[in-house]
């Protein structure tokens, strides 16, 4: 364990970060007012919250917690798309977040070295599974960086009744084939249907985090499994083709 780490970090697909008592009041601007406490020896807390429409409900939370504890706690919300940004700025001040996020072990690259263990944490014993607690290293090593307090799951979303106008139903689909059959038939009778396969797929600010992180994670993550790591320099590209095979399905069969 790494003594000297001052930060700790929760999260998996949003991980967060706590740093310790900040006092400071140099935190950049702020919804949710002065970083003070009424008692400054229950220290307290600089939250920097990673996903605006939550804004309403953290602070909401942070008032209830000073009403009932007495630490008072202050939440920052970064802008959409620039969350990065402010962390590292934030950082750099001397009232620090106290808690913060990491986008999953990609993103606790860059601030593992300011993680506090949670290892043996109330918050740690309380989870069920490890499956999704970022460590440094391996798990006997017993270095807990974060714990995950938001976890995303996706796949193909589909419109049952286009899908049964089209003449198919979701049992139809138990393969790339199956799809791709479906999806190739649905799109030539894009005129007779009145729609299409798939909505549009671009690289476009807009949704390219779905092609490039989420879509790409896939053969990265069964890469990964096969060889039996969980990190590497550079992947092998074992999956790559099947990654190829249905993003220009998405491209082929779409608005």
């Amino acid at each position: 364990m790494k003594t000297w780490r001052k930060l700790l970090a929760t999260g998996a697909a949003a991980a967060m970060l706590l740093t310790g008592c900040s006092s400071g009041t140099d935190s950049g601007s702020s919804s949710g007012g002065d970083s003070g406490s009424a008692d400054g020896s229950k220290g307290s807390v600089y939250y920097l919250n990673f996903k605006p429409e939550q804004d309403e409900a953290w602070q909401n939370l942070a008032k209830k917690y000073t009403e009932e504890t007495g630490v008072d706690v202050k939440v920052v919300t970064a802008a959409s798309g620039n969350y990065e940004t402010t962390l590292m700025s934030e950082m750099g001040k001397s009232g620090a977040p106290t808690l913060f996020q990491v986008n999953g072990p990609v993103g606790l690259k860059n601030w593992e070295e300011y993680a506090y263990n949670l290892y043996d944490t109330p918050v740690f014993k309380q989870l069920t599974s490890d499956d999704y607690a970022l460590y440094i290293g391996p798990k006997e090593d017993h270095d807990v960086a974060a714990i995950a307090y938001c976890i995303e799951s996706y796949g193909l979303i589909v419109n049952k009744k286009l899908l049964e106008k089209a003449g198919y139903t979701v049992d139809d689909i138990k393969s790339f084939d199956d799809l791709k059959k479906v999806a190739d038939d649905i799109a030539k009778r894009e005129k007779e249907l009145g729609f299409t396969a798939f909505t549009s797929a671009g690289m476009d600010s807009s949704s390219d985090w779905r092609y490039k992180t989420h879509l790409a994670n896939m053969p990265i993550y069964f890469e990964y499994q096969n060889d039996g790591i969980t990190d590497t320099d550079a992947i092998k590209g074992t999956y790559l083709p099947e990654y190829r095979k249905i993003y220009d399905l998405y491209i082929t069969d779409s608005t």
